[in-house]
Parts: structure tokens; sequence; C-alpha cells
């Protein structure tokens, strides 16, 4: 009976494991957010692989604001240019820069940031 409950544990345990796996952007975890709206397009930066593969990618250097207001300019990439006018959420770490980005509507701004657009 032990060795059955053990067993029911360990697979529990492993598939609570992958499911966080599964869902959780670690980019994200312990990042400071930033907010931002695309204002133009990116510089274009194309880059090769061993095999000769060229890939796109698109540089943005744009002015971000945490939660209180305070600006701070912020460079990432993505791998496609983004929308003119979108407004993103900036997840940026103090050791990696910017590691993540999500696009969002303007209406989960907080409202001091309001005043900046």
């Amino acid at each position: 009976m032990k060795k059955l409950i053990g067993f029911i544990v360990a697979i529990v345990i492993i598939v609570g494991g992958l499911v966080i796996l599964q869902n959780v952007n670690f980019n994200r975890v312990g990042a400071e957010q930033y907010y931002t709206q695309i204002t133009g397009e990116g510089t274009m930066l194309k880059d090769k692989d061993d095999n000769g593969k060229t890939y796109v990618s698109y540089e943005y250097k744009l002015p971000a604001f945490d939660k209180d207001g305070k600006a701070k300019t912020l460079t990432f990439t993505a791998q496609k240019q983004l929308r003119k006018n979108a407004y993103l959420t900036l997840f940026e770490k103090a050791d990696k820069g910017v590691t993540s980005y999500q696009e969002v509507k303007k209406a989960i701004f907080p409202k001091k940031l309001m005043r900046s657009w």
C-alpha cells in the first residue's frame, strides 16, 4: 500500500511539474514590468546561422514606463515587425535586459501612465 501511495505521489509531482513547465514563461518570473507603445518601425537585423540560413529580426529602442511612471529607454528585439501604435508590456531583468514582451490593450495600463501618451 505504501508503494502505491508513493507511486501516485510521484506521478502527481511529475504531471504537476510538466504542467508548470508548459504554462509558465520563466522569462517573466522576477522581471520588472514596463509599458510602452510602438511608435515606428524597428531596425531590421539580419543574421546567418552556421548553415548559411538568414534570419531577420527587428530591434526597437523605445521609452518605457514602470507602474509609477518612471521613464527608462529599453532596447529589445522581435522576430517580426510589430504593429505600429501597439501597446506592449515589457519584462526586464536587471542582468539580462528585456526578456519578454506582450501586446496588451491600453486599458490595462496604470492610470499614471496615460498622461505619457
